[in-house]
């Protein structure tokens, strides 16, 4: 990709690809933004920290876009098609209340944690604070060890 491409978007595209990447691989779609985080860390282009906070953004507006989905998705399905492993991730998050949402950006099992969220009707505010927070956390992780390897 050469920089001619995403001109219109100024000097500051990579950032707008971060935030996007961000939130393509928080929902149940595929994709790699750590990669690609550490990728920009490396090109020292930007401050770490900015580069973290875009990132957390795009990530955590993902796992609302989820959580919304799950919400509408409770409105016009029930639990009754689930399969017994779904309903077992169901019950778990129940149990274990919002906390649990610390864990959304684990792979595998944070997108659903978000959607069943959304869907259990759990309070926004509080789910998008514990999201945010989960995701800021595996970022400033990956950003550390990033750095690490650079300094």
């Amino acid at each position: 990709m050469s920089d001619l491409e995403f001109s219109w978007l100024g000097q500051d595209w990579p950032l707008w690809a971060l935030f996007s990447s961000g939130s393509i691989s928080s929902t149940l779609l595929p994709g790699g933004s750590e990669i690609y985080l550490g990728y920009l860390i490396g090109e020292n282009q930007h401050p770490w920290w900015l580069l973290v906070l875009v990132a957390t953004l795009g990530n955590t507006l993902g796992g609302l876009v989820t959580w919304g989905m799950g919400f509408w998705l409770a409105k016009h399905l029930h639990f009754d098609f689930l399969k017994p492993r779904q309903q077992q991730a169901k019950r778990w998050l129940q149990q274990r209340g919002y906390p649990a949402l610390l864990l959304s950006w684990l792979p595998i099992i944070g997108d659903p944690l978000c959607l069943i969220s959304g869907w259990l009707r759990m309070r926004f505010w509080w789910c998008a604070l514990l999201i945010l927070s989960g995701k800021m956390l595996r970022y400033v992780i990956v950003a550390g060890g990033v750095g690490q390897f650079y300094l």
